[in-house]
């Protein structure tokens, strides 16, 4: 699937099942609840902490696309073609980094 079709999926979605888009600010905050809950699986799963026996049944891809359906959300109520958007964020990112990396000796 492109992103843009899945910009217009969700958009779709939203008009027939979800009602209505949540105004930005609220998917914002929403964002951050569903990025909050991505982590706390990251931080028990690859990190220090262990699961609460409530939680060992939660899905990391699961969350993972949580996070991406709030994005497109977003991006779909302020008018961002996310395509455009991640394809001029590589050029910069590569542009920006061409050697940086290469040249950290923390990465070596």
């Amino acid at each position: 699937m492109q992103i843009s079709e899945a910009q217009k999926q969700v958009d779709e979605w939203i008009k027939t099942i979800g009602v209505r888009y949540f105004n930005e600010l609220t998917n914002t905050a929403i964002l951050m609840e569903e990025v909050g809950e991505l982590a706390r699986i990251m931080a028990r799963k690859y990190g220090e902490q262990s699961f609460k026996d409530n939680e060992k049944d939660k899905d990391l891809a699961d969350e993972m696309a949580d996070v991406l359906w709030v994005l497109i959300c977003l991006a779909n109520q302020t008018g961002v073609d996310l395509t455009t958007a991640f394809e001029k964020n590589m050029a910069k990112k590569t542009n920006r980094d061409a050697t940086r990396h290469l040249e950290n000796e923390k990465l070596i």
